[in-house]
């Protein structure tokens, strides 16, 4: 697909397929279109590939793998699995200083039964976190405002809640923050781009682990 638009900046377009990333104002996009598109072309063992122009316009070009030979027309329809849903009570909290994440993350975690809880930056949720409120999972970025990142507010609320169970929603470049070892148990890393669908699953496979 072609276009002949404004074209993207490469700062931009590194980032176009991730979910949520957005140039619209809030309202205006959610910023998933060319994730789903992304993640469709990876469970399908395809790619996607995409350049651009400033002036000049876009192309993406979408690569899937070819069968050959005849179709199986006893096999199943393929589609994705739809992530089990919340034990009764179960309360997640989503940290990230960015509206539209936390809209949409919020927008999963209440389609699949759960209760969340919002907060903007870390000072917000660290304090949410030594209060006595119900937490069954704490959903972070990395990078966050608030005098500390994800993982020290994470770790910082482990010495109140030592079985706190953290899933780190971040980009690759941001990993380095979460340190060169191997994550505490209880906590996970979900990696930009991911589909929706991987969220949900992750978030249940989290909250029902050891």
């Amino acid at each position: 697909m072609t276009d002949t638009g404004t074209g993207m900046a490469p700062d931009v377009m590194a980032k176009a397929f991730e979910p949520f990333f957005t140039t619209k104002p809030i309202g205006q996009g959610t910023g998933l279109g060319l994730s789903m598109i992304y993640g469709f072309a990876q469970q399908s063992g395809g790619q996607v590939r995409i350049t651009s122009e400033i002036g000049q316009g876009t192309t993406v070009c979408l690569y899937l793998p070819r069968h050959d030979g005849r179709a199986d027309a006893e096999a199943a329809p393929s589609g994705v699995t739809q992530p089990p849903r919340a034990e009764q009570g179960e309360t997640v909290l989503v940290v990230d200083d960015e509206p539209t994440v936390r809209m949409l993350v919020t927008e999963v975690l209440d389609e699949l039964g759960y209760t969340a809880i919002e907060a903007t930056d870390s000072a917000s949720g660290l304090q949410v976190l030594q209060s006595d409120a119900r937490i069954d999972l704490l959903i972070t970025d990395i990078g966050l405002p608030g005098g500390m990142n994800g993982r020290q507010m994470a770790d910082a609320a482990r010495a109140q809640r030592p079985g706190l169970k953290v899933l780190f929603i971040t980009g690759y470049a941001e990993t380095s923050a979460l340190g060169s070892g191997q994550l505490a148990a209880g906590m996970a890393v979900l990696t930009k781009p991911f589909v929706i669908e991987t969220l949900g699953a992750r978030i249940r496979e989290i909250i029902a682990g050891p």
